[in-house]
Order: C-alpha cells, then sequence, then structure tokens
C-alpha cells in the first residue's frame, strides 16, 4: 500500500508544482490557496507513504519522478521548452527512480 499512496503522492507533487505556475498568472488570492491546499496534502501523502517505506528512497522517487513529471507537464500545459540535454539527463533520473525501486529494502 506504501507504493501505492507514494505514487499519489508523486502525482499531487507535479500538480502543486504545476499549480503555482498557474496560480502566479492568476493573481488571485483564491487561486493561490490551490497549491497551498495540494502542498498540505503532498506532504500528508508523503509522510503515509514513508511509514511502509524508507525515508530516503520514497524521497528520492519522489522528487525524481515530481521533477521530470512538471518538466513534461509545463511543456503540456504551458509550451515550454526542453532541449536535448535536458531530455537525456530526464531520461537518467527515470533510470535511478527505477533503479532505487527495484533495490528498495521494502
Amino acid at each position: 500500500m506504501g507504493w501505492i499512496i507514494l505514487a499519489i503522492a508523486v502525482f499531487t507533487e507535479i500538480i502543486w508544482a504545476l499549480s503555482l505556475k498557474w496560480a502566479a498568472s492568476q493573481g488571485t488570492w483564491q487561486a493561490s490557496a490551490v497549491p497551498v491546499s495540494l502542498s498540505f496534502l503532498n506532504m500528508a501523502l508523503l509522510a503515509f507513504a514513508m511509514r511502509e517505506i524508507s525515508a530516503g528512497t520514497a524521497y528520492a522517487i519522489w522528487t525524481g519522478l515530481g521533477a521530470v513529471g512538471v518538466i513534461v507537464g509545463g511543456v503540456i500545459l504551458f509550451g515550454e521548452k526542453v532541449g536535448a540535454a535536458q531530455v537525456v539527463f530526464m531520461a537518467l533520473i527515470v533510470i535511478g527512480v527505477v533503479g532505487t525501486k527495484l533495490f528498495a529494502a521494502s
């Protein structure tokens, strides 16, 4: 169950980070409430996942996949540009996450 919760936390992390950019473009307090609310949910999910998964493993996967997801989301939602070198390094992050998961003790 910890891995499922961690996957939801990763998704929430991506939505949270993308909502920061969206909220900044809206400029209202209501829009600013979205990333604030998501940050609480995000941290709670990560904490729950860490009940079953070691902190280092959970955090490495959460940040790694979150970073890649935010880059991909920025390209899709905001038309941000990604260079070839960035794609290579994003692939390395994903490889590192897969290795971390495969060799995790829990």
